[in-house]
């Protein structure tokens, strides 16, 4: 596979039957890193095995599902032989009906790795040459354009995943370079001939978990930053509500042994300046969103070896149907496109994200209300004299918060437990894990406009609490996190407009611009 243009600073992760990581797919999928299939020997007639063991018993008028016979509750049906060659096509055809959004460019080029990867395994049947058509299209950047509704999440991903196998033979639309054309113009400006599918091949490309793996990915990588950024937000709460850091004491937590609640912890311990407990004499306990925080995020940060476990085991299968085992000769029919396990890591993932929006949302009620706040201005207002009767702080932003809170906890109910049975009863029982991995990106996008809102408060609340108290020693991570966050967010004094400062933090998180925590 060529790589037609690499970019300097990019790795290479090459598809083979050895183990990819989630950060693999996501360094595809921003383009950190190239897909390479490997071009060794061994590997190679591995993969073509496959597809000769298959064209071998139709040659011997053998039954094999989806290859003589139609697909899901058709599979009595036999398909003439004649007619064999033209089944893969009418599969990528019918499937042709989703809706809603198209995946974003970064969503779907995690699919097209993700896919690569499965059929990469060997037990699927494809040639060599279906495997270097997805490698192709990436290194083309030809992006199939995929619709983000209208998979149940078993059989697989079959609509969605149709569009990839409409592209790879020259059908249907793709993104290339932000504009939309016809794949058959694109294919053939990048040199790429179209593929004919042999008679597998269509189930082989579709019947799989590569779409909800592909966001699980996505998700993941979001949901461990969060985890970080979450911590560091609550440290500067804590400062701003001029709070005890004792509440994060190491022996204190060594009593209640969860390993990723420790390590919040010990982040906020990193993060509060040394005596900031003997200096405060007001209060015993602060309230619950500040002490309670490595709680709340550690439970996120103890699911993420978990959801790690989940996505990373799937993302390393074979998930279509039916298996193809060209050593023994045997084609086995099964149920491996079933999305259950990531159905659940994102029904869970989504739940625990929410919280985290649910914590942050707490935070900023304590640090705008002057009745909690510690002698903060309402709303944190930085403008004094006769002009603070007609400034309001960050009164509206809260309102906004709010809104954005109740929006992910709203979507929090498992899409898991709504299987509906369908295709004639033969797909009846169903794991809508694409739906859960849907759900749990637009709960990460909604949890990071909270976010946004928080570092625009914490700053403004450390910045008013030292000019309090021009003595207060902050630690470096803190002083740094505050310049940094300076050079993008001025003091609000007079009131202004917020939602270009909300856009352009919402940039740095997705870019993941803080160092946080080694």
């Amino acid at each position: 596979m060529q790589h037609l243009d690499q970019k300097p600073g990019q790795r290479s992760v090459q598809f083979d039957r050895a183990r990819l990581s989630i950060e693999d797919i996501i360094d595809i999928a921003h383009e950190r890193a190239t897909a390479k299939l490997s071009d060794d020997p061994a590997f190679r007639a591995l993969i073509a095995r496959g597809a000769d063991f298959l064209d071998r018993l139709l040659r011997e008028d053998g039954t094999i599902y989806g290859v003589t016979t139609g697909y899901g509750d058709s599979c009595t049906v036999t398909v003439p032989a004649d007619l064999v060659e033209e089944l893969p096509h009418h599969l990528y055809t019918y499937h042709g009906c989703g809706l809603g959004a198209y995946l974003s460019p970064a969503q779907t080029r995690a699919v097209l790795a993700v896919r690569l990867a499965s059929l990469s395994k060997g037990f699927s049947g494809v040639s060599v040459e279906l495997l270097e058509q997805i490698g192709r299209l990436l290194d083309a950047g030809l992006l199939p354009l995929i619709p983000s509704e209208g998979s149940v999440g078993a059989s697989g991903d079959l609509t969605p995943l149709s569009y990839l196998a409409a592209v790879m033979c020259g059908e249907r639309e793709v993104l290339r370079d932000g504009v939309q054309i016809p794949a058959a113009q694109a294919l053939q400006e990048a040199g790429i001939k179209p593929l004919k599918l042999r008679p597998k091949e269509g189930l082989a490309i579709m019947n799989g978990t590569a779409v909800m793996t592909a966001l699980a990915c996505l998700a993941y990588d979001r949901a461990d930053y969060l985890v970080k950024l979450c911590t560091r937000i609550t440290a500067m709460a804590s400062v701003a509500l001029d709070g005890n850091a004792h509440h994060f004491d190491e022996m204190l937590f060594s009593v209640k042994p969860h390993a990723g609640m420790q390590t919040v912890a010990a982040w906020l311990r990193q993060d509060l300046p040394a005596g900031v407990a003997e200096r405060n004499g007001k209060r015993l306990q602060d309230r619950y969103s500040i002490r309670c925080a490595p709680h709340v995020i550690g439970v996120l940060a103890d699911a993420l070896p978990f959801f790690r476990q989940a996505i990373e085991n799937e993302l390393n299968s074979a998930n279509d149907n039916p298996i193809i085992d060209a050593e023994n000769e045997r084609v086995l029919h099964g149920g491996h496109f079933y999305g259950g396990h990531i159905a659940f890591a994102m029904d869970g993932m989504k739940n625990a994200v929410a919280n985290l929006a649910d914590l942050l949302d707490r935070q900023m009620a304590l640090l705008v209300d002057s009745r909690y706040n510690h002698g903060l201005p309402a709303n944190l207002s930085g403008m004094q004299g006769p002009r603070a009767a007609i400034n309001h702080g960050l009164k509206a932003l809260q309102i906004s918060a709010s809104a954005w809170t109740a929006e992910a906890l709203k979507l929090t109910m498992p899409a898991s437990v709504f299987s509906r049975s369908t295709e004639c009863h033969n797909q009846d029982k169903v794991s809508m894990g694409t739906i859960a991995a849907r759900d749990c990106l637009r709960v990460l996008e909604l949890t990071e406009q909270v976010v946004a809102a928080l570092l625009i408060t914490v700053r403004q609340g450390v910045w008013l609490r030292v000019q309090q108290n021009p003595e207060l020693t902050l630690t470096p991570a803190l002083m740094d996190m505050l310049e940094t966050l300076g050079t993008d967010i001025p003091p609000v004094q007079e009131d202004r407009r917020l939602e270009p400062d909300l856009r352009l933090l919402l940039e740095r998180i997705h870019q993941q611009h803080w160092n946080l925590y080694a």
